[in-house]
């Protein structure tokens, strides 16, 4: 099992820019993909970006391309979401989530208690 603790949420102006981490314990990080969702009230929540257990691959949502990146450091049992150009349409909170490289979460086994992010217009 991995428990997921994401931190580095909060309010920003927008085109500003955050880094949220998620924290993993237990020996077995490294064999699990990792991805982050979000979650606004009322709606499901929604594929940001993923990353392969190696880091060699990752995956985006449309509307995280070319504005967010996640990475991995494995020594370090934390993977990282650096959002830059925020919109007020990125505020949510965010879940890490650990399991299948998909973007779909009924494939993630493990979450966080997520972080709040939100963008200010």
């Amino acid at each position: 099992q991995v428990q997921l603790v994401e931190s580095g949420g909060g309010l920003v102006q927008a085109g500003g820019s955050l880094r949220l981490s998620c924290a993993a314990s237990g020996r077995t990080f490294s064999s699990y993909h990792m991805s982050w969702f979000r979650q606004v009230p009322g709606k499901g929540r929604e594929f940001v970006a993923a990353i392969s257990w190696s880091g060699a691959r990752s995956d985006y949502a449309e509307s995280a391309k070319g504005r967010f990146t996640i990475s991995r450091d494995n020594n370090k049992n934390t993977v990282y979401l650096e959002m830059n150009s925020l919109k007020p349409e990125d505020s949510a909170v965010y879940y890490c989530a650990a399991g299948t490289l998909s973007r779909y979460s009924s494939n993630y086994a493990y979450w966080g208690q997520g972080t709040q992010v939100t963008v200010s217009s």
